[in-house]
């Protein structure tokens, strides 16, 4: 009874852990100030899609991706291994997703890197926590509270958790050309973050984005 009662401490606590006013882990640097957008460019169509309210950048609207340009530490964000954690919170029907090994572009799908799923209830099939149309998870979470998706990448294998559950371990293949339609879904295809605002029907919410470098 007792380790239920210290179970059930542990996970409450990780759910407080979560949200807005958050502070970064040890040996993790925050990237969104929770005020503004400096340091990330939106592309540029549908850009009133994303705004800051309350601490939390807002993905609401037709199609846009906020890009995180940097700088980071003084330099351009070069962000090949890495520990990247961020805050969501997905309303009913939402769909979104937290690009990664991606490239700032003006319009469109971002054609590099990898697309981690943020979508509980939306139609798509594909949820939460998997690699976009590489390695896709069908178990949802849960709408209207925060959880942290917690993307690792080391080298060529990249590991999904959400709220400490591990949903994705993918470890590119060396002759990997990416799927169908996706060449530029490959490691390597860029070096930044992006956050994607879907559909006028889908709000999303990221906050305490907070990411660590790893030595190769």
């Amino acid at each position: 009874m007792r380790n239920l009662f210290l179970a059930s401490l542990c996970v409450a606590g990780s759910l407080l852990a979560a949200g807005p006013g958050s502070k970064p882990e040890k040996g993790f640097t925050s990237i969104f100030n929770g005020k503004d957008l400096t340091g990330w460019t939106k592309a540029k169509e549908n850009e009133d899609a994303f705004q800051v309210k309350d601490g939390v950048i807002v993905a609401n609207g037709k199609r846009c991706h906020l890009f995180y340009t940097g700088p980071f530490k003084g330099k351009a964000p070069a962000f090949t291994d890495f520990e990247l954690k961020v805050d969501v919170m997905t309303k009913e029907k939402s769909n979104g997703g937290i690009y990664f090994h991606t490239a700032y572009q003006e319009t469109g799908w971002p054609d590099k890197g990898f697309e981690v799923q943020v979508n509980n209830s939306h139609g798509d099939w594909k949820k939460t926590g998997g690699l976009y149309n590489v390695q896709d998870n069908k178990v949802p979470f849960q709408d209207n509270v925060w959880f942290t998706e917690h993307i690792i990448v080391k080298g060529k294998n990249v590991q999904v958790f959400v709220d400490g559950k591990k949903v994705s371990d993918w470890t590119q293949p060396d002759d990997w050309q990416g799927p169908k339609g996706n060449p530029g879904r490959t490691l390597g295809a860029g070096a930044t973050f992006a956050f994607q605002a879907h559909d006028p029907g889908s709000t999303i919410m990221y906050t305490n984005v907070r990411v660590k470098p790893l030595k190769k």
